[in-house]
């Protein structure tokens, strides 16, 4: 569909892209049934509203939306102004395939013709 459109408009939408997933505000926390917004996410760890998660602890998921990214375990906490830090013990990303023991090759055909 793409390859129909002006150059300006597949620049704008490839633009928007860009700046959709540069946004954070879709980043979320989840510890078992309940959902916490992140305001800000870096490399060791992440934070919350002050007042949101007082008691959060252990082993939780981190979610872009709808899609699953992280599987992280969080040790403690600390306040600074509005903002409630939690820093990681450790992050690992989620993956949407199971580890293989081999390497798979580039190319894999959709599928084989006998004759």
């Amino acid at each position: 569909m793409n390859d129909f459109l002006p150059e300006a408009v597949r620049q704008g939408l490839d633009a928007a892209r860009k700046e959709a997933l540069k946004r954070k505000d879709r980043l979320c926390v989840h510890d078992g049934d309940n959902v916490y917004r992140i305001r800000r996410f870096w490399d060791a760890g992440f934070s919350l509203d002050i007042d949101v998660a007082e008691k959060l602890r252990g082993r939780v998921e981190i979610y872009d939306g709808a899609r699953h990214l992280y599987q992280c375990l969080i040790v403690g906490s600390s306040v600074e102004g509005e903002e409630r830090i939690f820093e990681f013990k450790w992050l690992h990303p989620v993956t949407d395939a199971a580890p293989v023991d081999y390497e798979r090759p580039d190319f894999v055909p959709a599928g084989l013709i006998t004759s």
